[in-house]
């Protein structure tokens, strides 16, 4: 599959590797597209896995709505059960990375029937973020959350050349900042991206709530943006059915783990994909919504 639709937004999709493997959804951050997952996929592939990947609202070209209210939590999770409809699968497993894995978080305790499990990269349970940027420096860590509430200053700042530099310095591979600044500069993709930020106003109805799945979350600890406290807090927020299952996965690495460490990652989902998975295949239903 190529792109799906939903309320009149056409979302590009990579859709990859064995027709009958089992179905796993791979969600990018800010300010990545599912090229983030090239290195990751092949290792998924061989371990007879389908990955799914969407350039998110925002990203893909016929997807990049300027209102911000239209990219609140419920939207965006809408977006994802709209892809797995369009794949035609009932339930498939589901990975995040920074804003993917907010999203994740989110699916996990808000829609748990359509996921078989979660695998989050870099970001903490979004209860445990908040409960890190009352105390300690995730405040610090964070100030760009806020100042990209501001009006068309955001959207100039991501577009500025400097900003490939920003992301490098950040610990991004120099190909991936390239690519990804470059697409920035795309007509209405900069507000797309930032927007993801601005959304946040209209999503405080919508708490992840505990995670309600298998969940493997896998840090960085030497991520620039997302620390410790936040971290090692997410386990509070996994629900008690599954907190035997839990998995937290410390890595010496930094924030891109999808570029900088996919063979670390993958082997984070393949275990995490068996373990929930067992000898059971993925169970294909009709696709409700075909597309080319």
């Amino acid at each position: 599959m190529r792109r799906y639709t939903r309320t009149g937004l056409s979302f590009d999709v990579r859709d990859s590797g064995p027709d009958n493997g089992i179905p796993v959804i791979l969600l990018h951050g800010f300010p990545q597209t599912s090229t983030c997952w090239l290195k990751v996929e092949p290792l998924l592939h061989s371990a007879g896995i389908r990955t799914i990947a969407p350039d998110q609202r925002g990203y893909s070209p016929a997807a990049r709505p300027l209102q911000r209210r239209r990219y609140a939590t419920t939207e965006l999770m809408d977006d994802v059960l709209a892809l797995l409809d369009a794949v035609g699968h009932r339930s498939a497993h589901l990975v995040g990375h920074d804003w993917g894995g907010a999203l994740a978080w989110a699916l996990a305790g808000q829609h748990p029937d359509r996921f078989r499990s979660v695998t989050v990269l870099s970001t903490p349970h979004p209860a445990a973020m908040g409960k890190a940027l009352r105390s300690g420096s995730q405040a610090a860590k964070s100030w760009y959350m806020g100042a990209f509430q501001l009006p068309l200053l955001p959207e100039a700042a991501v577009r500025n050349p400097r900003f490939e530099q920003t992301l490098i310095r950040s610990g991004l591979p120099q190909t991936f900042a390239q690519r990804d600044a470059r697409r920035l500069r795309q007509p209405h993709a900069a507000t797309g991206a930032v927007n993801w930020y601005r959304g946040i106003a209209y999503s405080r109805d919508t708490p992840a709530g505990r995670a309600k799945l298998p969940v493997t979350y896998v840090w960085g600890a030497q991520d620039a943006f997302l620390g410790r406290a936040a971290a090692e807090a997410t386990a509070d927020f996994i629900d008690a059915n599954h907190r035997n299952e839990y998995r937290f996965v410390e890595l010496d690495a930094g924030h891109w783990l999808p570029e900088t460490n996919p063979d670390q990652v993958a082997q984070a989902v393949i275990g995490r994909v068996n373990e929930a998975e067992g000898t059971r295949r993925p169970h294909r239903t009709n696709p409700l919504h075909p597309n080319p």
